[in-house]
């Protein structure tokens, strides 16, 4: 196989969580435009998303659901399974932010987080890799992590600790399912320009100090993570299990 067609994913189903914008739409795109058919997870509208995969003459269907919900796993894969069959790769990118000072960061902000962005994660993972097993097939997840897996991060405790958690997760799912056939792996975006940097971008104190220290200048953007998601989705990264492939701009390096 040439590296070429080691990227390329026809005949691969991939669900993406966190699907109707930002960075779940691009890395989605991305899939399909390798070749994949994709199941597109959200509690928004995923029309437009859609739209563009089925314009590259890839398949696409629309699941609504809430990962705060915790009967969506089994009805994420049994919509998928009837609407593309069974899926091989799997994306956990959905995520909410909540901000607040940690001296009256509230427990019902904590636990909306952790449910979404850390035990959802856990719940549709399980979901997914029980269903490759039970049918004797290998695949791929891909966890979102965040530059807020290896620092702290300010007025976010929530989200720091859940993102934390899914690091670790990664290291510990890919450990179990590697003899499985399994790979698990993540990627960590910087700082990019989705709803959930709003407010850093909106404050120009914040916004200049953190551009300061990208040594690329920039805020990343949705399709920077695209080459990511599908080397780790693709055979090019069989023997990749439990890394972390940051894509920050170097934010990590300064």
């Amino acid at each position: 196989m040439s590296v070429l067609d080691s990227l390329r994913l026809d005949g691969k189903v991939a669900i993406v969580t966190g699907a109707s914008r930002g960075l779940g739409a691009a890395m989605a795109l991305a899939l399909a435009e390798a070749g994949a058919d994709v199941a597109l997870v959200a509690r928004g509208d995923l029309s437009e998303t859609q739209r563009s995969i089925e314009r590259l003459g890839r398949r696409a269907i629309a699941i609504n659901a809430d990962l705060a919900d915790r009967s969506a796993p089994t009805a994420i894969l049994e919509a998928t399974e009837s609407g593309l069959g069974g899926a091989d790769i799997l994306v956990n990118n959905a995520g909410i932010i909540r901000r607040g000072p940690f001296l009256d960061y509230t427990d019902e902000d904590w636990d909306a987080v952790i449910e979404v962005n850390l035990r959802s994660a856990f719940t549709l993972s399980r979901a997914f890799a029980r269903a490759l097993v039970e049918r004797s097939r290998g695949g791929r997840i891909i966890n979102v992590a965040s530059m807020l897996s290896f620092q702290g991060g300010v007025r976010v405790a929530a989200y720091t600790a859940a993102k934390s958690g899914l690091l670790g997760l990664t290291h510990a799912m890919a450990n179990e399912l590697a003899p499985l056939g399994i790979n698990v792996n993540a990627i960590a975006p910087g700082y990019m320009a989705t709803d959930n940097t709003q407010a850093l971008r909106d404050d120009p104190t914040r916004s200049r100090d953190i551009l300061a220290r990208i040594p690329a200048g920039r805020w990343g953007a949705p399709d920077d993570l695209k080459g990511a998601v599908v080397f780790l989705a693709s055979p090019a990264a069989a023997y990749v299990h439990g890394a972390t492939l940051a894509v920050d701009g170097g934010w990590l390096s300064r």
